[in-house]
């Protein structure tokens, strides 16, 4: 059988320290036996959890297994906090989740996972590069990319006030069915700052932060990226000086006069907050701000609309938070957590999972982003229809930074320099010192 708990901040610090107590389980496979314990992500969507345990359930009940589930919240950093623990302790849990940098942060501490990846590649096709870059070190694939928690941030609009203030039927762009690459290359950045123009002067200003929260530096690294605007590249060296980084900046000269001047101390839940309240027509966000305009708003939440995000000069890209799981190299049942990640990340499971999280998560495979949540989900039908990336969006998931390697682009990430690049425009800065400043930034911590 298998157990599940929640476990606090405290817990987690004790954690790792004291990992040897933790209580394991027991497996009687031809593959594996012995004790495991999984470190999972505490899904906002507590039906996502449910979901997670009914398959591990049945895995457990058929392989005669005793597991033990502890979902780790990110909220407080919990689960970063017994991560972290347990890696300096070298025990705890035999799986863990890890979501973006925390891999390669972990990387000298886990176990290849090649043999469950190359399985799943033959089963399902090609995995997002995003996650390539993100999970695959040295050649080898240190976690397994999965959909649990992996949420890009897309484009949530309001139907009637894009279509009243700005002239555009999203529905037609971005239509709830098959569609082709043309129907949505009108949607560009030259888009977006003509319709956040009439959107502002209408009272329903576009609500994208700009300040150190995770979501502007999504938000601004994909915007940067549309416009080929790189600051470090692969090889280390420093380019934030140069044309694409000043037209990327230009347009965020243009785009912040038809914002609120409040964008610069959005936390990540402000924009929702404005969406919600009907004092914004437009955010970059994954549909948690429609899945409580649902709750609490029904009206707002029948007028919204998800879809990629504007294509630039260099392209359409959707920024990404992609989640991982992995295996320590400290497990006592290595053997058994890689058979039980594999099972998880079997087809049926992650639709499963995904309808029991509303569509939220987004699996790593192109193969599954056809799954019937997405078309079915409502109100309106077809509302979350182009949340997943589609062939015909002409897109590619992105992270801020990823021209640098990770351990550069890590530092970008967590000193937010692209999004304080454009928060320095909208407090009077030029572009000139905005460049000179994020220059100062990075060969600093280079």
């Amino acid at each position: 059988m298998a157990r599940t708990r929640r476990v606090t901040r405290r817990q987690a610090l004790a954690t790792g320290a004291t990992a040897a107590a933790l209580p394991l389980v027991h497996i009687r496979t031809a593959g594996a036996a012995g004790k495991l314990t999984f470190g999972m992500w505490d899904h906002w969507v507590p039906d996502g959890n449910k979901a997670v345990m009914k398959i591990v359930n049945a895995w457990a009940e058929k392989n005669k297994v005793d597991v033990q589930v502890d979902f780790l919240s990110s909220t407080g950093e919990k689960i970063n906090l017994t991560m972290a623990a347990e890696a300096q302790a070298g025990r705890g849990h035999d799986a863990f989740a890890f979501e973006q940098w925390t891999v390669h942060q972990w990387s000298d501490k886990l176990v290849p996972m090649d043999d469950v990846v190359d399985s799943l590649v033959k089963q399902y096709g090609p995995i997002a590069k995003v996650n390539e870059y993100l999970g695959k070190i040295g050649g080898k694939w240190m976690a397994v990319p999965t959909s649990i928690g992996s949420a890009p941030l897309s484009i949530c609009a309001r139907i009637s006030m894009m279509q009243q203030h700005a002239g555009i039927d999203v529905r037609k762009w971005y239509p709830a069915e098959p569609s082709t690459p043309a129907t949505g290359a009108a949607w560009t950045y030259d888009a977006q700052l003509r319709a956040a123009e009439a959107c502002f002067k209408a009272g329903v200003p576009f609500a994208l932060g700009c300040g150190s929260t995770t979501d502007s530096i999504q938000t601004w690294g994909a915007t940067f990226a549309a416009f080929g605007a790189h600051l470090v590249d692969a090889n280390k060296k420093v380019i934030v000086d140069n044309d694409n980084v000043r037209m990327a900046l230009e347009y965020a000269k243009k785009l912040l006069r038809f914002m609120p001047p409040s964008v610069a101390s959005y936390d990540n839940a402000s924009n929702n907050r404005a969406f919600i309240a009907n004092k914004s027509a437009l955010i970059w966000n994954p549909p948690s701000a429609w899945a409580v305009a649902k709750r609490d708003a029904p009206a707002i939440a029948a007028d919204s609309w998800t879809f990629p995000n504007p294509a630039g000069p260099k392209g359409r890209f959707v920024p990404h938070r992609p989640y991982f799981w992995g295996v320590w190299q400290f497990a006592q049942n290595k053997t058994a957590a890689k058979e039980l990640i594999h099972h998880l990340m079997q087809r049926e499971n992650l639709e499963l999972m995904n309808v029991a999280a509303v569509g939220y998560d987004i699996p790593p495979f192109e193969s599954m982003s056809d799954f019937k949540i997405w078309t079915d989900v409502e109100p309106p039908k077809g509302t979350v229809y182009n949340y997943p990336l589609r062939p015909w969006h002409g897109g590619e998931y992105y992270i801020t930074g990823s021209s640098a390697p990770p351990e550069i682009a890590v530092q970008m990430w967590n000193r937010a320099v692209i999004p304080g690049m454009v928060a320095r425009l909208l407090s009077g800065s030029t572009i000139d010192q905005s460049i000179a400043w994020a220059k100062d930034e990075l060969e600093g911590f280079l």
